[in-house]
């Protein structure tokens, strides 16, 4: 695969750099391609890899802010707030005002959203098995160790 155009200023060498040793670049390229796997797995209940992520979030928490539940996502609060609409529209999730302070909006599943849920997590440990199980246990071991420890550190920052 060529991956540098003659126009490129950046000679090969550089590019396969940065395509062989940078954490980020195969990070977000190995989260493509699980999530890509994991919408496929989904796909039949209607749900993003990243929608069961939101709910399973919320399934843990008492009705989080939308930012105490983007900081636990790591995810922008604007984006978080789009996806929560878009499962607000299905009525898997409410977002009702905070009882404190009418400004704030917290998110809790529905009966039908916990409905919905309890089918896609049988989906989900069996899935995960079959991953784990190409990986072989030693590496994904490896991979949720060095990723919770960037996470980790992160909040050392």
């Amino acid at each position: 695969m060529d991956m540098t155009s003659e126009n490129s200023a950046i000679p090969r060498k550089v590019v396969e750099e940065v395509r062989d040793t940078c954490l980020c670049f195969a990070s977000q390229r190995a989260a493509r391609t699980l999530a890509r796997r994991f919408d496929q797995l989904f796909a039949p209940l209607g749900l993003k890899n990243g929608q069961y992520s939101m709910m399973v979030a919320l399934a843990g928490m008492q009705a989080p802010k939308l930012g105490e539940l983007a900081e636990f996502l790591a995810m922008d609060h604007t984006t978080v707030t789009a996806a929560m609409k878009a499962l607000e529209r299905r009525e898997l999730v409410v977002i009702g005002s905070d009882a404190a302070d009418g400004r704030v909006r917290r998110a809790r599943l529905t009966e039908a959203g916990t409905a919905l849920l309890e089918k896609a997590v049988p989906m989900w440990r069996a899935e995960h098995a079959r991953l784990d199980a190409e990986l072989g246990q030693p590496t994904a071991h490896s991979l949720r160790s060095g990723l919770a420890e960037i996470v980790a550190n992160k909040a050392t920052e």
